[in-house]
């Protein structure tokens, strides 16, 4: 038996059910699944149109009236049978489970809260009483409530919509909040205007400001009636507090904590599923940032995903990399194309380079062609604009007639693989290089050295810094690059790099896409760029990131054999 989720549209009464009578008449249901949403699940069993319920009836058609009231019908929770198990059984110790989960939303949470401290997780709590992860969530969300409002809403002078809402609300906010609904106009907001409050329609107070308000230079607003004053000047505000916020970072930073994690603005951080854990131990902060301004620092925390990962040994796996699988099959193509190109040059380290595959072997020395695999078609097409990958196409050519060797749009002179066979005759080719002299000879023997190089490997790392390749002149950073880089870390790094610290500073909230338009705007002129054509650290030799999380092949198979090619 297993517990999911399914469409109320895919459920229907079972005609077997033994419930003949009164099993439409739900109405006194209606009130408590308003409330509390569905506490027990659905049983149910698969049949070839769907699912029929076997015990539920009136839950079902209770659902199917708030359904006809609502735009928009959640999943429905749904204990399903598997063959051969007891119906009975199975509903009896369904309704022993729910009986020992107290109805009131403050005595679950408090219930769910002590088996949380115990270790339990939200999915090891809702299989135990046979509920949904989500309520449980929904239940120990309620640890972000100030007192006061959980005595007001015990008393039932606060509805349970409200006090939902309520606990995505700040401190700061919900004592606001308090304030309003305790004032003899009792102009409190609630359901959708409770919404437009917390999320869109609040000022800023000054009260917000992490920083020293003589560096505000517009307008403050006051209110004649309170206390309270507000920033007329929003965009200013933001700047201000994002460059704050950022000093705070480093400071943390800087104090040994191991990772700030800086929330976008307005994302909800659910501190029931985090425990305090010490910095020495690996505890983090998290810096939530409200829309209305209030920042709020949770510091020393871990999430139980990463305690249980500890616990299970899992700490060892590599942290996610800095750039995904996509984006390095991007630069390593690049680079590759400019380090091949400038070996055309260097007849001396190609005529080396083949001998040392000859002796030692290499990962394409049989010998076949590098195949420049793309994994993505934009990573295809960009390829297809380098120049050096296209100066490189033009000397395949020459090559081509230098042999007598007549090539297909695609194919290269030293076959890749799936060519093998396909028009290279061993023989004629020998006698043509006996008729060639000796500088065509070592032409034809430095392209193939270059075309026989392994993309992605230590060697193309090792060649673009000993022959000081540059991608400047033959690629820019395009369309390809920014869609595929992805590290929001990374990115406001690079616009620190691009457009000045400051700069970085003011939009470390921002979202990816906002953070890449800036650097956009310096490359193209149409804003302040701190260098002139600018290039990446990832496209240089060696690779440069601009965070801590590793994972970069190139940077990898660099420091694998640097120590070799250290002048003693």
């Amino acid at each position: 038996m297993q517990l999911n989720h399914i469409p109320l549209d895919d459920l229907t009464p079972a005609k077997l059910n033994v419930r003949k009578r009164g099993g439409k008449q739900a109405g006194d249901l209606l009130p408590s699944i308003r409330a509390h949403g569905l506490l027990q699940p659905l049983l149910v069993r698969a049949t070839e149109n769907g699912f029929e319920i076997v015990a539920g009836q009136r839950r079902y058609y209770a659902l199917k009236t708030l359904a006809s009231e609502q735009d928009d019908t959640p999943p429905v929770p749904c204990m399903i049978m598997e063959e051969g198990e007891d119906a009975q059984a199975i509903e009896a110790s369904l309704a022993e489970n729910l009986a020992r989960l107290p109805m009131d939303e403050i005595d679950q949470y408090k219930a769910f809260a002590a088996l949380s401290k115990q270790g339990m997780s939200t999915e090891d709590i809702a299989a135990r009483f046979g509920i949904t992860t989500r309520l449980v969530t929904q239940r120990l969300a309620i640890a972000g409530i100030i007192p006061q409002i959980l005595s007001a809403y015990q008393k039932g002078d606060i509805a349970p919509e409200t006090l939902r809402l309520l606990t995505m609300a700040t401190k700061t906010q919900q004592r606001d909040w308090l304030r309003l609904f305790k004032s003899d106009d009792n102009h409190a907001p609630e359901g959708y205007r409770l919404k437009c409050w917390l999320f869109g329609g609040a000022e800023i107070k000054t009260d917000a400001a992490l920083f020293d308000l003589d560096d505000y230079k517009a307008s403050i607003l006051s209110d004649l009636f309170g206390e309270d004053s507000y920033f007329g000047d929003s965009e200013a505000f933001w700047m201000l507090q994002n460059t704050a916020i950022a000093k705070a970072k480093d400071a943390y930073l800087a104090e040994g904590w191991t990772e700030v994690v800086v929330l976008d603005v307005g994302e909800y951080f659910p501190s029931w599923d985090y425990v305090t854990t010490a910095k020495e131990d690996g505890g983090k902060v998290y810096v939530h940032v409200a829309h209305s301004g209030e920042v709020t620092f949770y510091e020393g925390q871990l999430s139980r995903k990463e305690i249980t990962a500890r616990s299970n040994k899992s700490a060892d796996k590599p942290a996610k990399p800095e750039l995904t699988a996509a984006m390095q099959n991007y630069l390593a193509l690049h680079r590759h194309a400019a380090v091949r190109e400038n070996l055309l040059a260097h007849q001396g380290i190609a005529l080396r380079l083949a001998v040392a595959q000859m002796i030692a072997g290499s990962a394409l020395w049989s010998v076949q062609a590098e195949p420049q695999k793309a994994g993505k078609e934009a990573v295809r097409d960009s390829l297809a604009t380098n120049k050096a990958q296209q100066r490189f196409t033009e000397a395949r050519s020459d090559i081509a007639k230098l042999l007598d060797l007549p090539l297909e749009a695609g194919q290269t002179v030293v076959p890749r693989r799936e060519d093998y066979g396909a028009g290279r005759d061993l023989h004629r080719i020998f006698r043509k290089l006996c008729d060639l002299g000796d500088d065509e000879v070592m032409t034809i023997l430095t392209f193939v050295s270059a075309e026989c190089l392994s993309a992605d490997s230590a060697m193309v790392e090792v060649l673009g810094k000993a022959l000081g390749v540059s991608l400047a002149n033959d690629w820019s950073p395009d369309e390809a690059f920014f869609d595929l880089l992805r590290d929001k870390q990374a990115i406001n790094a690079i616009v620190g790099e691009v457009a000045g610290k400051d700069i970085a500073a003011q939009h470390i909230t921002s979202t990816a896409n906002v953070q890449k338009s800036v650097i956009k705007a310096c490359l193209e002129g149409s804003r302040p760029a701190k260098v002139k054509n600018w290039q990446p650290g990832y496209i240089g030799f060696p690779m440069k990131g601009y965070t801590d999380k590793g994972g970069l092949r190139a940077e990898q198979l660099w420091n694998t054999v640097s120590k070799i090619y250290k002048k003693t």
